[in-house]
């Protein structure tokens, strides 16, 4: 059973703006697009949104969407006493979500696994450190959500690629490199952004996703909202994401409230070189959406 109800009208409208996106560019395959996309009534005890996906359960490399399993897992960790939120720890995980950071990455990995980076190591403690690295696979199998079940979330995130055991453990043809799917993307980001209460001593994952669009789009460095989702709306739209980029894929996964009745979830990974060179598909889908979403939502939630 999916973590949402099907909506028709939805799924039409987007096979009908992929088309006309795809028509035109060049080499634009829509088998490398993966979608997942929900609406969202803004009353606080909703069950469930209505939505739509395309190819949303193929699972790709994820870039750093795959920040958000790692967030999750720490508020976990926090949650079930496995580890003390210290200032440290915040800042680390406040650095990975709202920059990117991979260097505050590989210290939450290290911290949530008990690995570290290395020279290459052979043997029982080879065969450890590898157990030790799957724990967060572990921990979502756990879960007992079917939407990540398949998901692999085990290495860090790196500028230039992995050295030492770091590109051991990628195995051969980088095998064991992440994956992810926007169906399981969605269900972790719902989870961050709704189901997830923020007490006072906790981590406000949500916070740290929020991107002011007006402010965040003029950014040089470490810009997440400018040839992504958010540039496709309005400015003044509350909006809260995590995007992923690299030579072969541009991603991202965002939340944003349409007006007082409606709140939108959407993610979209765009794979190959093409996606990631592309600055304006992703803010061609969003804005719309979005403008699918003013003229329809009062009478679809």
């Amino acid at each position: 059973m999916s973590f949402y109800y099907q909506k028709e009208e939805m799924g039409i409208f987007l096979k009908e703006i992929l088309y006309k996106i795809s028509n035109n560019r060049k080499n634009f395959l829509i088998d490398n697009i993966a979608i997942t996309w929900i609406n969202y009534s803004t009353n606080i005890n909703f069950k469930k949104g209505f939505g739509c996906g395309i190819n949303q359960k193929k699972q790709y490399y994820p870039a750093s969407i795959v920040k958000l399993v790692y967030a999750l897992a720490i508020y976990d960790w926090i949650e079930k006493k496995r580890v003390i939120l210290n200032k440290e720890i915040e800042n680390a995980v406040f650095n990975m979500l709202q920059y990117s950071s991979n260097d505050a990455t590989s210290f939450l990995i290290d911290l949530l696994t008990g690995t570290t980076s290395g020279l290459s190591i052979e043997g029982v403690v080879w065969d450890q450190w590898k157990y030790q690295r799957e724990i967060i696979n572990d921990w979502l199998i756990d879960l007992g959500w079917d939407e990540v079940k398949e998901f692999n979330c085990c290495q860090k995130t790196w500028e230039d690629g992995p050295y030492g055991r770091e590109k051991d453990f990628y195995d051969q043809n980088n095998q064991n490199r992440n994956s992810m799917s926007a169906y399981g993307t969605a269900k972790i980001l719902e989870e961050i952004i709704h189901h997830k209460i923020y007490h006072q001593n906790n981590l406000k994952l949500k916070d740290f996703l929020f991107r002011n669009l007006a402010i965040d789009q003029k950014k040089e460095n470490n810009n997440q909202v400018k040839g992504f989702l958010g540039e496709g709306l309005p400015q003044n739209t509350p909006f809260w994401s995590k995007a992923g980029l690299m030579s072969q894929a541009r991603h991202d996964a965002a939340w944003w409230l349409n007006n007082k009745y409606s709140q939108t979830l959407l993610v979209v990974f765009g794979n190959g070189e093409i996606f990631a060179n592309d600055t304006s598909f992703l803010p061609e889908l969003s804005q719309a959406i979005y403008k699918f979403n003013q003229q329809n939502l009062a009478s679809t939630l």
